[in-house]
Order: structure tokens, then C-alpha cells, then sequence
């Protein structure tokens, strides 16, 4: 089994959890953060690596584990963003070639949607997308190529499996190691224990794997930073799927993009227009 040796390191210091116009209170009600567990940061525990401990920044929402899969129902609050036969051209299942139960899955009030299609069900290999809504029509900002899970996609993501999961997810949450990129709106987590060191399964270094992170909200509680431990499904279900700085070859489950796409996605990404994440393998996604 191919896996990656990327181990968290740091001091634990130099912290600036408020983003703009939002604060995060520690508190030491609820859950412990053990670890930093981004999945894609996760060691084999065969690898022996030892992982930082730290206290949960705790508060926010909760996110579900299978949030928007494709096949499932939309939230009963939510209305389609796109996704019925005989829509107008524009809508976001036309422009971005998606099938009609996942464009359904997409909140009506997403006016961003970043849509990373991966090559094959078994690829690292994908590619990444942002629509954006304006004037009721759905438009490609940006394109960027992208990777995923070592093993590829999977509906039903377990941890360890080397697979990234399928579906659709808010993106409420940023971070990194470094300091917030001029223009991010999200709020963003800067810590000095978003490090990764050691090399990837290609032999690829880490260094700079976690200088900017988006928390994908699967199977996460929404509002804390990326770091946080927290899983409301259950460890099982895994958890820490992040879009951060890509290392060259797939990851553990989260999803890469070149170091200037991800600070031009942090500028662009805006909490007042709703951000998710559509993604998965191409054939899934045309469902």
C-alpha cells in the first residue's frame, strides 16, 4: 500500500485565529483537538510519526460526513442551483458539464462553486474549476489543474483509504502557516502547526504543504480553524480534507492546487456568496 510520511512539527506558537470581522473564542467547553489531522497529513501509523497535540479552538456549526453526495437529497431549506432538463443556458449543470442529481445538491444560494472533476475514479490527476453566479448566470473564473487522493475518489470515504469523497461541500474555513494572502475574505487561521515534513510516495518534499489551507466542511465542525480534531461522524468516517499547496503526487484524501492557485482561490472565495466545493471523479460527477 502506497501511503505518504507527512508528519506535523512546531512549536504550537504565533497564533491569529480572526479572519475579517470574525473572531474565534478558545474555550475549554466540548471537544479536545489530539491532533493536527488533515488527512492528507495523516502518517501511516505503521510510519510511527508523532503528531503535535493542541487544544480545539471550539464553536461553529457542524458539518455532516456525506454532505450533498450526489444521489442524495439536498437540504429540505435549499433549492437547486441548476440541475433541471430544460434550464436556460447558463445554468451552472450547462456550464460546468454536471449531471442532474449533482447540480441539484448545490444550494441555491451558492454563487461560487469550485469544481475540481477528477480523470478517473482510480487518478490523482484531476482538474480544478471556480464558477461564479452573476446576473443569473454561471461563468468560469478560473481553471487550474489539480490533484486528489492517491487511490482516487470514493462516494463513501473511509479513513486511510488514500481516497478523496465525493460530493458537495461549503467551504467556510482557511488557514495556514503563513500569514493571511492580501485580499482572503474567509476567516483564516494562522498557526505555526499547519507543517508537514518528511516526503511524499514520489519522493516529494512537504515543505509547504500547509502554508494555505480551505477546509472542505466534511465531517468537520464549521467556524473553527482547519486544525480542529473534531469529528461529528465519527473517526471512522475520516476528516481534515483541506485544499491546500500541492506536493507534486496524489495526497491522503484532500485536494492540491499550485501554490499561486491557491492563494488567487483565497482572494477570490467570499463567504457572502455561499463557496462550495463540487467534487469527485468525472463520472460521478455527470450523475
Amino acid at each position: 500500500m502506497r501511503r505518504q510520511s507527512e508528519q506535523a512539527a512546531g512549536s504550537g506558537g504565533g497564533r491569529d485565529t480572526a479572519g475579517p470581522g470574525v473572531g474565534v473564542r478558545l474555550t475549554r467547553k466540548g471537544r479536545l483537538l489530539v491532533s493536527l489531522t488533515s488527512v492528507c497529513a495523516l502518517a501511516a501509523a505503521a510510519g510511527g510519526s508523532a503528531w503535535v497535540a493542541q487544544r480545539a479552538k471550539e464553536g461553529g456549526r457542524t458539518s455532516s460526513a456525506g454532505a450533498q453526495v450526489p444521489g442524495t437529497a439536498a437540504p429540505a431549506d435549499t433549492a437547486p442551483a441548476g440541475g433541471r432538463p430544460g434550464e436556460p443556458a447558463g445554468s451552472l449543470r450547462e456550464s460546468a458539464g454536471l449531471g442532474p442529481r449533482t447540480a441539484a445538491a448545490v444550494p441555491a444560494a451558492s454563487r461560487q462553486v469550485l469544481v475540481v472533476t477528477g480523470k478517473d475514479k482510480d487518478s490523482p490527476d484531476a482538474q480544478a474549476v471556480l464558477y461564479e453566479r452573476r446576473e443569473g448566470r454561471w461563468q468560469a473564473r478560473e481553471r487550474w489543474p489539480a490533484r486528489n487522493g492517491t487511490r482516487g475518489w470514493t462516494p463513501d470515504h473511509r479513513s486511510g483509504d488514500l481516497r478523496s469523497p465525493v460530493g458537495v461541500y461549503e467551504l467556510s474555513d482557511s488557514g495556514g502557516r503563513l500569514a493571511r494572502p492580501e485580499g482572503t475574505k474567509l476567516p483564516y487561521h494562522r498557526d505555526d502547526l499547519f507543517v508537514a515534513s518528511g516526503r511524499s510516495d514520489g519522493g516529494n518534499s512537504l515543505d509547504g504543504t500547509f502554508d494555505y489551507v480551505v477546509a472542505v466542511d466534511y465531517n468537520r465542525a464549521v467556524g473553527v480553524s482547519p486544525l480542529d480534531r473534531s469529528r461529528p461522524q465519527g473517526e471512522a468516517k475520516g476528516g481534515g480534507i483541506w485544499l491546500h499547496v500541492d506536493h507534486g503526487d496524489g495526497t491522503q484524501g484532500c485536494v492540491t492546487l499550485r501554490r499561486d492557485h491557491i492563494r488567487k482561490l483565497l482572494a477570490a472565495l467570499d463567504p457572502q456568496d455561499r463557496p462550495v466545493v463540487v467534487m469527485g471523479d468525472a463520472r460521478s460527477l455527470a450523475s
